[in-house]
């Protein structure tokens, strides 16, 4: 084995977005593509002599080739030990508790979460830090200034390591590698969390459930703790296999793309309750029968009744959301006398108010919710939540609620997508809306009137970093809402997403079809922004 310093050019278009770089396989397998963004990565954080890093992925295609580069390029800058999962399985969840349970200086992820897999689907890597949660963004934006200055990259020409044998230990040059059980250490993080034992009295009982994995990564998790920890019945997870192509499925848990899932649950048998995960098994969906809980719904319902989880039995310090998902969260908040923070999306703004105990619980409206046990969304975790929820309180999701609904009121709330419409005209959008903002309050639009618009900005309480034009949004009198912002989680042009809320405090009307109820809502979005003008599309990609 020896070290070898490779020649290389900068390569352009390196910058992480929302969760890490995302691109095309393809592209990471350009040679030199992934080893300059590494050698960013390391450069950036400096000295590495003594530190543990930890390294896993998602299983998507890819990950194992990618696993090799980086153990030889981490032995090749100094680090002393590599936490990996098993055949490089590690779950973005499972990476942020073995980081903090371990104290690694941080962790190299693999995945590009939802987005599709295989040969011609998506790759991606991000970095997490010491505290367990994505890098912040000061450190990401240094990540790419580097990688434009670049002139070669150090790599160990050792040979490639058995990733597949849980408990091998394996030196390359000064480095050892310790393939660690993917499952173990979350696993016994949960266990202390929820009430086991009442959740296993639940299934005793003849409580049915369908876990759906996307043949991703939450599958080996949802074994070993479902249908293993806590006995249901066999078949209770399907597609539990991880797939380096999912299957051919959209690892995304949403009514559309979770669509079997969906007609299990909506069938004349269906089982008592429904549950899915996404690629890194951060995102979750809840689904009763024939009955889909919203993203900004679970969160509410979860911070309504944490206390019937020993983890949270001491109550909240508080709740953090990012900007788009519904205020269903504040109003428990204001219930339970607690801050709800609105921060941009990204779970990177939730880490200081986790750190500094500010916040308990945090989600976001694109399927991820979580608390102050890691510093990632958490797709099992929040499924577990539900489970100890329905254990304790007994009755259906349904009854759940609805019965929440009565309390606090009903929140409206529907994503529209436009996926992989033109960059330029994407920019163009957002452009013309934010110098139509200051024109925009006391307008009359249909029979909602305009009370407040602007380009949403964030400084952080805990360290004063500040976020600007993180979406655009336009506020109703009677707190109905739209908000307009561009994803940073797509590879291919740009992902226009609008976000409807309206809210009802009459329980007559809490049963109307949430498309229907928002309609108004839906007509002031599209003529405002000149969404068909500017796009060429007049139905969303995606309705969620």
């Amino acid at each position: 084995m020896a070290m070898q310093t490779v020649a290389t050019t900068p390569i352009p278009g390196q910058r992480p977005g929302t969760s890490g770089l995302r691109k095309k396989v393809a592209v990471f397998q350009q040679p030199h593509y992934l080893e300059n963004f590494v050698q960013g990565l390391f450069d950036t954080l400096g000295d590495a002599a003594g530190k543990t890093l930890v390294l896993g992925g998602d299983g998507r295609f890819h990950n194992r080739n990618a696993i090799q580069v980086i153990l030889k390029m981490a032995a090749a800058h100094g680090y002393a030990r590599v936490l990996l999962g098993q055949g490089g399985i590690l779950s973005t969840p499972a990476t942020s508790c073995v980081i903090r349970k371990h104290g690694a200086s941080g962790g190299i992820i693999l995945s590009a979460s939802h987005n599709p897999g295989g040969p011609d689907g998506d790759f991606g890597i991000k970095y997490n830090a010491e505290n367990g949660g994505p890098a912040p963004e000061a450190l990401t934006e240094a990540i790419y200034q580097r990688t434009l200055a670049l002139s070669q990259y150090c790599i160990s020409n050792a040979p490639d390591v058995d990733i597949d044998r849980a408990g091998a230990s394996v030196k390359i040059e000064g480095m050892t590698v310790e393939v660690i059980d993917s499952v173990a250490d979350y696993a016994e993080l949960m266990s202390q969390l929820f009430d086991f034992d009442a959740i296993r009295r639940l299934f005793a009982a003849g409580f049915t459930m369908r876990f759906d994995a996307m043949h991703a990564v939450s599958g080996p998790y949802a074994h070993a703790i479902l249908e293993g920890m806590l006995d249901a019945p066999a078949g209770t997870v399907i597609n539990g296999v991880p797939l380096e192509d999912f299957g051919g499925l959209h690892p995304d848990p949403n009514p559309v793309t979770a669509e079997e899932l969906i007609d299990i649950m909506c069938a004349n048998a269906a089982p008592d309750f429904g549950a899915a995960s996404d690629g890194d098994a951060d995102r979750n969906m809840i689904v009763g029968r024939d009955f889909v809980v919203t993203p900004s719904d679970s969160l509410a319902v979860l911070a309504a009744n944490a206390t019937v989880a020993p983890g949270y039995a001491d109550g909240i310090s508080g709740i953090a959301r990012s900007m788009p998902t519904s205020r269903a969260a504040n109003r428990v908040a204001d219930a339970l006398g607690v801050p709800c923070y609105e921060t941009p999306t990204g779970w990177k703004y939730f880490g200081t108010l986790l750190d500094a105990g500010k916040a308990t619980l945090c989600g976001e409206e694109s399927y991820g919710t979580g608390s102050r046990h890691i510093r990632e969304k958490d797709g099992v975790w929040a499924v577990l939540f539900w489970l100890n929820l329905l254990a304790v309180r007994g009755g259906s999701v349904r009854d759940i609620v609805t019965a929440h609904w009565q309390r606090f009121g009903r929140h409206y709330y529907s994503r529209h997508d436009y996926e992989a419409i033109d960059a330029d005209a994407a920019h163009l959008l957002m452009q013309d809306l934010r110098i139509k903002l200051s024109n925009l309050p006391g307008q009359k639009l249909n029979h909602y009137e305009v009370q407040a618009a602007d380009d949403f900005e964030y400084t952080d309480p805990v360290d004063g970093s500040h976020a600007s034009q993180q979406g655009i949004r336009i506020m109703m009198t009677d707190g109905s809402r739209i908000v307009y912002r561009l994803s940073g989680t797509g590879t291919e042009g740009a992902t226009l997403r609008v976000y409807l809320e309206r809210f009802e405090a009459d329980p007559a009307q809490h049963h109307i079809p949430t498309q229907q109820a928002l309609a108004g809502l839906i007509a002031i979005a599209d003529s405002v922004a000149s969404i068909v003008m500017h796009t060429g599309r007049t139905n969303p990609t995606v309705i969620t």
